[in-house]
């Protein structure tokens, strides 16, 4: 089964999650920049809330053996600091049905293995 990782992690950590997920053996991730706000609800700087906080969002997609292995080092590579902090981000797991590839139109998926 496939599954997607989505990770909402701060724009200073991406080329370093980015190095390690290509060095442990998955390449294929899309980034693009994001903004919003978690529990922290912005930032309040003197009497300016800045609701809506620039994060960078990390998607790919694997098999589902890899889950664990591809979160912890999401984890240990996008976390402040030993102990994390506020605003280091979220990742969301979810499954896949199917995937195609445009070019050769090749289908990949549980039912495929079938």
């Amino acid at each position: 089964m496939l599954i997607m990782i989505r990770a909402i992690i701060r724009p200073e950590k991406a080329d370093a999650v980015l190095a390690a997920l290509m060095d442990a053996g998955f390449p294929a991730v899309t980034k693009y920049s994001v903004a919003g706000r978690g529990k922290q609800r912005g930032i309040k700087i003197g009497e300016v809330t800045y609701d809506e906080i620039p994060k960078t969002m990390l998607m790919s997609v694997i098999n589902e053996e890899d889950k664990e292995f591809v979160i912890n080092t999401i984890i240990n590579t996008a976390r402040s600091g030993a102990k994390g902090a506020f605003g280091d981000g979220k990742i969301f797991v979810s499954d896949v049905e199917c995937a195609y590839t445009i070019s050769s139109g090749v289908k990949e998926g549980a039912e495929v293995a079938a």
